[in-house]
């Protein structure tokens, strides 16, 4: 991708410290335990008190950190609230634990909230034959299906429980904070119902992971919605964002704050018009087998090599592009003998 990001700050906060990068928004990262190392997450003066804007997974190194943020930057004010973006145990991960701390309301969307609340009691018996049909439909061979187990019902091991109880909020709804109204937008794809909040006084966006500086954010088909084209929904959610300041500081969940939020909505769109050309060219080149497999685009798409947990992210991804083709009228699909799913262009040709 083209766009070089404008970033404003040349660093980041160390863990466990904070910075302001607006006025009453402090920036503060946590560590995470997969290739993407760190999380942003966000405090807000609120008047008497503070509201945190995601947590942090749930480890004792981020318990850590989080104590020594309590016995710095909250300077004796308490949390009234947490307000969580979005399911993915990295900004939920330690909601639970932050509201029984200081006995506050979780504030999130109510298919992020009811999503993750569903995902912490999944276990192999429960989850594991959707999985399987899923990964085998979509071309991964024995080796990569028999490391299946391993992962199915992990999501409850990064999470501390989440509130039985939740205060939703919804695209288009106002959050008064420290004296400032914080815009909900809704985005889509990377998750059901991702919170974005825009401060229109001060021009801030906090954009979670649905607007990234350097990355698209994971946009993937999961095998408990198999069949469904999130690609499609995450470029339509692009547009809300497109008449916000050019201006705006977009405090994003991963690398540094930056401006550009324009720029780098186009460059998100075209960047997957390019994934989904690729797709069509992977098809294409497969055609003596009667297509693609969802495996066999993903070698196309992405030639580093891949660890596991990288591995299915990539997979679901590449199935993404696959199904909003065949929205797209690009590629037909078909089932063959052995029941994986093969993709085939509709042209004959990229």
């Amino acid at each position: 991708m083209a766009f070089q990001p404008d970033y404003v700050f040349d660093g980041e906060p160390p863990i466990g410290e904070t910075w302001e990068v607006a006025p009453g928004v402090y920036w503060l990262r946590m560590p995470l335990p997969f290739k993407l190392d760190h999380i942003n997450l966000w405090m807000l003066e609120d008047g008497d008190g503070w509201t945190l804007v995601d947590t942090g997974i749930n480890t004792d190194e981020t318990r850590a950190a989080w104590d020594r943020v309590f016995d710095g930057r909250l300077g004796g004010k308490p949390v009234k609230r947490v307000i969580v973006t979005h399911f993915h145990p990295d900004h939920v991960g330690l909601a639970g634990w932050l509201c029984e701390r200081f006995d506050v309301p979780l504030w999130m969307p109510y298919s992020e909230w009811a999503t993750g609340r569903m995902l912490s009691r999944d276990t192999v018996e429960i989850a594991g034959p959707i999985f399987h049909a899923f990964y085998k439909a979509a071309g991964f061979g024995d080796d990569r299906l028999s490391i299946i187990d391993q992962r199915v019902g992990r999501y409850g091991n990064n999470i501390s429980p989440i509130p039985a109880a939740v205060r939703r909020i919804a695209h288009g709804e106002e959050i008064e904070i420290g004296g400032r109204a914080w815009r909900v937008i809704e985005g889509n794809g990377h998750s059901p119902e991702h919170a974005c909040l825009f401060c229109a006084d001060l021009k801030v966006l906090i954009s979670g992971d649905q607007i990234l500086p350097k990355i698209s954010p994971n946009v993937s088909v999961w095998p408990q919605e198999p069949h469904a084209d999130p690609l499609g929904i995450f470029l339509d959610s692009l547009k809300r964002f497109t008449d916000l300041p050019a201006d705006t500081l977009v405090l994003p969940s991963h690398n540094w704050p930056f401006r550009g939020l324009l720029e780098r909505l186009d460059d998100l769109a075209s960047h997957h018009v390019e994934r989904l050309d690729e797709s069509v060219a992977a098809c294409v080149s497969h055609e003596a087998e009667g297509g693609a497999t969802g495996a066999d685009v993903l070698g196309h798409l992405f030639k580093r090599e891949l660890d596991t947990h990288q591995m299915f992210f990539a997979l679901g991804e590449s199935v993404a592009h696959l199904h909003h083709l065949m929205t797209l009228g690009r590629v037909l699909r078909e089932i063959d003998a052995d029941g994986v799913y093969r993709f085939r262009s509709t042209a004959g040709a990229a």
